[in-house]
């Protein structure tokens, strides 16, 4: 027991950023997927589709760990944040995209089912990992003296 204590008190805040994460993950990755098949529905194009579900549900996710999973993390600023947080996540939409591409119009799996397996099974479990790893390296940075953290900024603007 002593060395899973001594282990989860070492990982123990990337455990909770990667839990926190997933439930914002789950949520967004809920949102996009509801999305992209209303636009499919409505006979807007898969790849147009997922681009504007996973535009909805990228922002929607900014905030939600800007002030959640994140929240620990220093707080560089919105306008910075946010920038380099869409610039990466265009990053994850062009691997799920990639993985749509194929699937659809390389390997001519046309269904709803196949764009849904290629969207939303492999591009976004691809998609997510680099979104993980790169907003902890880019967007949400550690502390540093004198930088407020996102909680104690919130704290500061509403006293």
């Amino acid at each position: 027991m002593q060395v899973v204590r001594a282990l989860y008190q070492r990982f123990q805040v990337l455990i909770h950023e990667m839990a926190k994460f997933g439930v914002v993950g789950a949520f967004n990755a809920a949102l996009d997927i509801a999305l992209f098949n209303w636009l499919l529905h409505q006979d807007v194009g898969p790849l147009t589709s997922k681009a504007l579900a996973t535009t909805v549900a990228a922002t929607s996710s900014y905030f939600m760990n800007r002030h959640w999973s994140f929240a620990h993390r220093a707080r560089t600023g919105v306008r910075r944040e946010y920038v380099l947080f869409v610039i990466l996540c265009g990053v994850g939409l062009v691997i799920v995209e990639i993985c749509l591409g194929v699937s659809h119009y390389a390997l001519g799996f046309t269904s709803k089912l196949a764009d849904n397996v290629a969207a939303n099974g492999v591009g976004l479990v691809l998609g997510t990992l680099w979104r993980f790893w790169s907003f902890k390296r880019w967007v949400f940075l550690p502390n540093e003296p004198g930088v407020p953290t996102a909680a104690e900024a919130a704290i500061s603007t509403t006293a």
